[in-house]
């Protein structure tokens, strides 16, 4: 199989912060904005970057989260009518929790030990991202997490393999591991969905 070619097309990082989610306060780092210029990677994740709930995220197998960015026209149009809106609104980079916003890959490209080979740090497909009640407020409308389940649109989570650093306009390569288990399918089987 030849070497598919990934582009980091944003870079993001956040912090814990606490928010009012269902009446009652909660501590949560899905907000993530975009950082310029190179960021430090190293065995935990991103240089700046933080976990609230590290039963859920975060950790060495879960040290990166990355989005397809094919996926932001299907959220911009969904948030616009859960939201009754008369225009769509860009998604903002960061929005979902991601760290690594990419283009030239989805979900169903991507098998558990699989390498995204950077320029200077090396990453692993290890496991798909299951949305909490979390990510429904972060995208302002009920239904996210049980959209996120029924598109498939779920994301991965990387190990670092060598630590050094990513940026934007950075070039994956993905050189292929096992290919025993497929992150789309993986992720189905976890929500009970099935085919498609």
């Amino acid at each position: 199989m030849d070497a598919v070619p990934i582009s980091v097309t944003q870079v993001c990082c956040g912090s814990t912060r606490s928010v009012a989610i269902a009446g009652r306060r909660i501590a949560t780092a899905i907000h993530k904005r975009p950082v310029a210029g190179r960021v430090g990677v190293g065995p935990l994740g991103l240089a700046g970057d933080e976990q609230a709930d590290l039963a859920r995220h975060g950790g060495l197998s879960k040290a990166v989260y990355a989005y397809p960015q094919a996926h932001l026209a299907f959220w911009q149009t969904v948030r616009a009518q859960a939201r009754q809106a008369l225009w769509d609104e860009p998604v903002p980079p960061g929005l979902f929790g991601e760290n690594l916003l990419l283009a030239g890959v989805r979900e169903a490209d991507l098998w558990i030990g699989d390498r995204l080979v950077g320029p200077d740090a090396t990453f692993v497909v290890s496991e798909p991202r299951t949305p909490c009640f979390k990510f429904d407020a972060a995208m302002g409308f009920a239904q996210a997490g049980k959209l996120m389940a029924q598109s498939g649109f779920c994301g991965a989570y990387l190990a670092v393999l060598h630590t050094g650093s990513v940026a934007a306009g950075d070039t994956l390569v993905l050189e292929p591991g096992p290919r025993e288990v497929n992150l789309r399918e993986l992720f189905r089987a976890r929500t009970g969905r099935s085919g498609g």
